[in-house]
């Protein structure tokens, strides 16, 4: 598996000299919505890094438990053929913390969708570090993990 926990003190092995495209995400339960986005934000690029959230994000931004753990989501995420590498977060906060990881990872192009509720943070650490910030899609129909949770437990 190509995945790797992140520390702000550990350097992050990436390869050199390919165009790397950085997502962010829980990707708790994936679904159509995800995939999409993920196929296309690997056509911009040689190497997409998906910048994979916590447990503990899940627990406090959409208030569940997370359907899966953080590491088998990553295990889930590597099976696509899309996805090249996966960073396991630690709990980060705030803009200056997601400003370190894109730093580390100093990808070319952030991509995200077009409604990303971060898209103006992403747009400024985006702007720092001199990537291009693409959206590659909208939020597509009704899909969500939430929902689809939701659904599920019914």
């Amino acid at each position: 598996m190509n995945h790797c926990y992140y520390h702000p003190s550990i350097t992050l092995s990436l390869p050199m000299h390919k165009k790397i495209v950085l997502v962010g995400g829980c990707f708790d339960i994936l679904h159509f919505g995800h995939m999409q986005f993920l196929e296309k934000a690997r056509q911009h690029g040689d190497y997409l890094v998906v910048a994979l959230e916590p447990d503990e994000r899940i627990i406090t931004s959409k208030q569940r438990q997370p359907a899966h753990s953080q590491i088998e989501r990553a295990h889930n995420l590597m099976t696509l053929k899309c996805v090249d590498q996966v960073i396991l977060l630690p709990l980060l906060n705030g803009f200056e913390d997601y400003l370190a990881l894109v730093q580390a990872v100093n990808p070319a192009i952030i991509a995200v969708t077009s409604n990303d509720p971060q898209i103006i943070n992403k747009q400024k650490q985006a702007n720092i570090i001199g990537a291009k910030l693409i959206p590659v899609t909208d939020m597509i129909g009704t899909f969500s993990s939430s929902r689809i949770y939701q659904q599920l437990s019914e």
